[in-house]
C-alpha cells in the first residue's frame, strides 16, 4: 500500500488530530505568518519523532514504551511510529507556546483602548523568545499530556484503540514519570533550535489584533484538553478527569482574570 492511501486512511481514522492540525495551521500563520510556521511545524515534528524513534528503542528521551503495531496497514508509519502521533507534538507545542505568551508577554500601554475591547500586548521578538516563554512553554507543553497521556493510554475505551504500552506502568495512572520529562525535553530542544531562526527571519508587521490572534492558539489548547477530558469522563474516569480539571483549573483562571475587562482597566500593568 501506498504512502497516499495510508495518509488518506490515516485522515479517515483520525480526523480529531487532522482538525487540530489544520486549527494549529491557520492560528499559526495569523499569528506568525507562514515562514515561521513551517519552520516551527518542521522542527516539532522532527524532533518529536527522533525522540520517540530513540525511546522505543533506548528508553531516552521518554523512558520505555513500544508501539504494538494494532493499526499498522490502517494509519500511516514512519518506522514503527505512527504519523499522527509524533505529529500532534507540533499542534501541542504551538498551543502551549500560546498560552505561555497570553501570560508573560506585557501590555502594551502606549495606545488608546476603546473600554470593552482586549489590551494589545507588546509582541516583539526579545519578549516572544525570551528564558520565562521558553521555560513556561516547556511546562505548559508537558503539563497538558498529564491529561492526554492517561487516557490514550486507555484507548482500547474508545475509537483511539490500543496502540502503545509501558511495560513499567508509571505513578501517574499508569504513565511513568520519565514520560512526562521526555515532553519537556522535546519542547525545549525544539524551542532551542526555533527561536534563533524567529530571531534571524525578517520582522513581523502583524496588524493591530496581535491579542486576538494569539488568542486563536490559546482556544486551541483548551480545546485539546476539553477533548481529552470529555474522552476521560466518556470511559467512565472521573476521578482521573476530576483530576485534569483541578490540575489545569488554575492557569486557566489566571487566563482569564488577566484578560478580563478589571485586569485591562488598570490592575494588571
Amino acid at each position: 500500500m501506498d504512502i497516499f492511501d495510508l495518509f488518506i486512511k490515516t485522515i479517515i481514522l483520525r480526523p480529531y488530530v487532522f482538525i487540530f492540525l489544520a486549527a494549529f495551521l491557520f492560528s499559526a500563520v495569523q499569528l506568525l505568518g507562514w515562514p515561521r510556521t513551517w519552520r516551527f511545524w518542521l522542527i516539532s515534528w522532527a524532533t518529536a519523532f527522533a525522540c520517540e524513534f530513540s525511546s522505543t528503542r533506548t528508553g531516552i528521551p521518554f523512558g520505555w514504551y513500544f508501539y504494538n503495531g494494532s493499526t499498522v496497514g490502517q494509519e500511516l508509519y514512519f518506522s514503527n511510529v505512527p504519523f499522527m502521533d509524533s505529529i500532534s507534538f507540533s499542534f501541542l507545542l504551538f498551543a502551549s507556546y500560546c498560552v505561555a505568551l497570553a501570560l508573560l508577554l506585557p501590555f502594551d500601554s502606549s495606545p488608546s483602548v476603546e473600554r470593552g475591547s482586549l489590551r494589545p500586548l507588546q509582541f516583539d521578538v526579545e519578549t516572544r523568545t525570551s528564558w520565562t516563554v521558553f521555560a513556561l512553554t516547556a511546562f505548559l507543553f508537558s503539563f497538558i499530556d498529564m491529561v492526554i497521556d492517561p487516557v490514550a493510554l486507555r484507548g482500547d475505551r474508545w475509537f483511539l484503540g490500543k496502540i502503545y504500552y509501558y511495560p513499567d506502568p508509571g505513578w501517574h495512572f499508569g504513565v511513568p514519570l520519565a514520560n512526562y520529562i521526555g515532553w519537556a525535553v522535546v519542547g525545549l530542544l525544539s524551542l532551542t533550535i526555533y527561536f534563533p531562526l524567529d530571531r534571524r527571519l525578517p520582522s513581523l508587521s502583524p496588524s493591530p489584533p496581535v491579542t486576538q490572534r494569539l488568542l486563536l492558539g490559546v482556544g486551541l489548547y483548551y480545546g485539546v484538553l476539553a477533548f481529552n477530558l470529555g474522552m476521560t469522563f466518556w470511559i467512565g474516569e472521573s476521578f482521573m478527569g476530576m483530576s485534569g480539571m483541578v490540575m489545569h483549573l488554575p492557569i486557566l483562571i489566571i487566563l482569564i482574570a488577566r484578560f478580563s475587562n478589571v485586569r485591562r482597566l488598570g490592575l494588571a500593568q
